[in-house]
């Protein structure tokens, strides 16, 4: 058979044909392969550069091999945190014309780590609460889109800094399946899967000396279901209000947005006696803060940064002679787009560019203005008063960076230095 790709972008054939196709991944020359920290994996996984970009390439049947291919794509377009889906690569064979396994090729998620490089050095049981809790967010999103993981773990999910919390990713689709609507039972068959694997994982852990003694790994492994739980409730519980109260239907709809999430439709229904209001929101994906914030200033960051960076930008704007307070006259002052992009331009880029992109390391721009609006906060309570951004990225810069620089991390930890980037990402 000959060597078939299928690939999302039509850029990306010609650059895949420069790999080796023709050697197990097993046997890829050094020449090849990125030196990424890899997680655990039933298959044999490398991360190999195409171009400019980094991939990372898995080897497996044909049939497994096609189907995560489009859950993946599936996932993309519905908005789903997943690893993107790049090509698929059949009818391999070595040189004496033997087959190979075929691959599935996605894009490597920069800045993410897979848990156990994270526990080479020993996390802080607080560090692991927030991992519980980017992974029960991660779970909800999916079974609220229809999506039944069937093997949720640590091992099958990547997690990225975002603004002092996590956010996770879904990196392995082999065993999930798409379904219009998640019965009780298939949710609660994938929560129980997640209480055993991550149990099992952090019990491994502890095996091998890794885990924090305080950490018990059952307790862990249950508290998944815990936050679960909490979060769904929150998510689709039905609320009865006195008539009239409307404004605690808007306090719902705020707390659900202060969670990530979005209300695409309400169910409201009056009682027959007109005394209470049943109201039923419809929550869709996770990301409002991100849609909010790339609408506003072209800035694609995570959830948590974008809250983080939406919070400075609107202080900042309530700072300017053209900035119309709410309630103002239509056209009584400066569109808020127009005020975000000058925040981007006068602050945002500026602030970061004064960071030194060799100190750094693999923060990306929004998490370096995360922690300079943390080290700002920081200083000003310890002052009793503002001490302002450009003091604070002074002191930052001084002070805390290259502390942080020296001490050792594991490769492309995005808690220490790691390699600069390449480019500055505020550019353009």
């Amino acid at each position: 058979m000959a060597l078939q790709i299928s690939a999302t972008n039509p850029e990306h054939p010609a650059l895949l044909l420069r790999l080796p196709w023709h050697l197990p991944l097993e046997e890829w020359p050094e020449e090849h392969l990125v030196p990424l920290p890899r997680g655990i994996s039933r298959h044999v996984v490398r991360y190999a550069r195409a171009g400019d970009e980094v991939i990372a390439v898995k080897e497996l049947a044909e049939r497994p091999a096609l189907r995560e291919y489009r859950l993946l794509r599936d996932l993309d377009r519905i908005g789903i945190p997943a690893v993107d889906a790049l090509g698929v690569v059949t009818g391999r064979a070595d040189d004496a014309g033997r087959p190979l396994e075929p691959v599935l090729i996605t894009r490597h998620l920069g800045g993410s780590l897979p848990y156990r490089s994270m526990f080479e050095t020993t996390l802080r049981p607080a560090t692991m609460h927030r991992l519980m809790d980017a992974l029960a967010v991660l779970l909800v999103r999916l079974h609220l889109s229809g999506f039944a993981w069937g093997d949720c773990s640590l091992s099958n999910t990547l997690f990225r800094r975002d603004a002092g919390a996590y956010a996770a990713y879904l990196v392995d689709a082999e065993t999930g399946e798409l379904h219009p609507r998640l019965s009780e039972g298939q949710r609660a068959y994938d929560l129980d899967l997640a209480r055993v694997n991550i149990s099992g994982e952090l019990l491994d852990l502890e095996a091998s000396g890794a885990l924090h003694p305080s950490v018990d790994p059952v307790g862990f492994g249950t508290e998944i279901c815990v936050r679960y739980e909490r979060l769904w409730e929150e998510l689709t519980r039905t609320s009865v209000y006195p008539a009239g109260k409307h404004h605690y239907m808007e306090r719902r709809i705020r707390r659900l947005n202060d969670l990530g999430f979005d209300v695409a439709e309400m169910q409201i229904e009056r009682a027959p006696h007109g005394d209470t209001v049943t109201f039923v929101p419809k929550v869709v994906d996770a990301g409002h803060h991100q849609r909010q914030l790339l609408r506003l200033t072209g800035l694609d960051t995570e959830e948590n940064q974008a809250r983080r960076l939406l919070n400075d930008l609107e202080s900042w704007m309530a700072t300017q002679d053209d900035h119309a307070p709410p309630g103002a006259a239509r056209g009584a002052g400066a569109r808020p787009e127009v005020l975000a992009h000058r925040w981007v331009r006068e602050v945002f880029r500026p602030t970061v560019r004064a960071v030194p992109p060799a100190l750094r390391g693999t923060m990306d721009a929004a998490e370096v203005y995360h922690e300079l609006l943390e080290h700002r906060w920081q200083l000003s309570e310890r002052a009793g008063q503002d001490i302002g951004l450009e003091a604070a990225v002074a002191d930052y810069v001084a002070h805390v960076l290259p502390k942080a620089a020296a001490v050792p991390r594991p490769a492309g930890d995005p808690h220490g230095s790691g390699p600069a980037p390449a480019a500055d990402p505020t550019r353009g």
